[in-house]
């Protein structure tokens, strides 16, 4: 029983943990020190004047010297800890004066249970078909949505995967989502498909592979753009993409250029001139293809059209990558040789329009429930607010992407963000930093939480809800 009494009630997340002394919560985030609840990771406060690296200043504690903090300095969700339910105002609401203007910037961390990562992954490889489950550690945590241009899309977490599975899958799905919003490595399965680790800002790796370059665009873009580079050097040029493969002597771009018919023949889909869909099923091979021989998708030439003897072929996938040089021989029949340098050098050019490889991750969460209460006392106003673009809404400072419609339903670059700037419970959720800006006048006119309003200085002598200290830091290059 004396062990018991011993313990604090941290109230900062539903799960309300008994935290003994020198203890943390279950989330790591709180401690229970000399008797208070501490949050143990500091404040993040930004500041361009800072020098790289920041340094960590008293918060809240008596040997904070006066010194102020500089002009421009901006205070962070990450590391204020949270009020959540928010029947009471959030962890710190701070007036400053931005270009004359007096404003008010309401900062807390938010709990997200309906939140998910949308990754992009520069890629022609074909990773597994739309619809398919993505795993971590064998459970699921995600699917893969719509191919955009040279780029594999994932859908990963949501509410289904955090809480409407198995705890196994709750835990594993939180833990996922953490690492990539954390910009930690992640390895991913896709059933019937591949194996990929994603890291935001670092190339994919690929069945092993690690991803050089992202294609230049689709086979008759490739057509489109080089086609002026081939005239003179090569009689026929097929560019071979799990999309839409080109082949020069039809395209548009070639019969501008005045290009001569080869009598060539495709076995896919013809779409319009040039242009044939479907030559094979998506793969790892040539251009997102399964090809490893680029021949399998010719038919026989023929000489009516244009065929002969000595005809050349450049056969190349969208990145360069994959190349392969013919001469017809007297039955017509492609016979490979080495590339001539002279199209060595058009080769070349396509890898080098191609772009980096990388991998993107952006959280998507829903804003409501009641952390809009800890904003104002009439939530649905910081909701109209958001969406007309009074309120300006960041996450650690990064800029989001608000999405039209109701609600407050965000996307921000995880890359943006400072370091560890995200968290968990283990409801399981999610941890985000949100901070939302606004004039001082318009904030009040919202029924905002007057009383609560401190300025920077205050903030620092007062602290927030926990006691804890502050990192003043710059912001990431992504922001300065």
């Amino acid at each position: 029983m004396t062990a018991q009494a011993e313990k604090i009630r941290c109230d900062a997340c539903p799960v309300m943990c008994y935290i003994a002394p020198g203890q943390t919560g279950a989330c790591d985030r709180y401690a229970n020190v000399d008797g208070r609840i501490l949050r143990t990771d500091p404040v993040v406060l930004l500041s361009r004047t800072v020098a790289e690296g920041g340094r960590v200043v008293p918060f809240a504690s008596r040997d904070w010297d006066g010194n102020p903090f500089p002009d421009d300095t901006f205070v962070t969700g990450i590391g204020s800890g949270t009020t959540y339910p928010d029947y009471k105002p959030a962890p710190f609401i701070v007036s400053s004066t931005i270009a004359g203007a007096d404003m008010v910037t309401v900062v807390t961390e938010a709990i997200f249970s309906y939140c998910g990562v949308k990754v992009k992954i520069d890629t022609d490889r074909h990773l597994g078909a739309e619809g398919a489950i993505v795993r971590a550690q064998g459970e699921p945590v995600g699917h893969v949505t719509t191919t955009e241009y040279g780029s594999q899309m994932l859908s990963l977490g949501g509410v289904h995967h955090l809480t409407g599975g198995s705890k196994s899958e709750g835990r594993v799905t939180c833990a996922a989502l953490l690492a990539l919003c954390n910009g930690a490595a992640v390895d991913l399965t896709i059933d019937g498909g591949s194996a990929v680790t994603v890291q935001a800002g670092k190339p994919p790796i690929v069945d092993g592979t690690p991803e050089r370059r992202m294609r230049v665009g689709c086979g008759s873009a490739t057509i489109g753009m080089f086609a002026s580079q081939w005239v003179g050097l090569v009689d026929e040029v097929v560019v071979v993409d799990d999309h839409i493969t080109g082949v020069v002597s039809e395209h548009q771009a070639g019969k501008v250029l005045g290009w001569q018919p080869t009598g060539i023949r495709i076995k896919g889909h013809r779409s319009t001139p040039g242009r044939y869909f479907r030559v094979s099923e998506p793969g790892l091979g040539w251009g997102g293809t399964q090809l490893s021989d680029p021949l399998e998708i010719l038919g026989p030439w023929e000489a009516r059209k244009g065929a002969r003897p000595g005809l050349t072929l450049l056969m190349v996938s969208t990145t360069g990558e994959e190349f392969a040089y013919y001469v017809l021989d007297e039955a017509l029949t492609p016979q490979k040789q080495p590339l001539p340098d002279a199209l060595r050098a058009t080769v070349g050019l396509i890898d080098e329009n191609c772009e980096p490889s990388l991998c993107t991750v952006l959280f998507m969460g829903g804003a409501g429930g009641s952390l809009r209460a800890g904003v104002t006392q009439n939530p649905v106003r910081l909701t109209r607010s958001v969406q007309a673009g009074q309120t300006r809404l960041t996450s650690g400072g990064a800029d989001c992407y608000v999405w039209p419609g109701g609600g407050i339903t965000f996307m921000v670059d995880v890359t943006c963000l400072p370091a560890g700037a995200f968290g968990y419970v283990p409801t399981p959720a999610l941890v985000a930093p949100l901070e939302f800006t606004l004039p001082r006048a318009e904030y009040l006119a919202m029924g905002g939480h007057e009383p609560a309003i401190r300025d920077l200085e205050a903030a620092r002598a007062e602290g927030g809800e926990y006691q804890t200290r502050a990192h003043l830091m710059p912001p990431p290059k992504a922001l300065s």
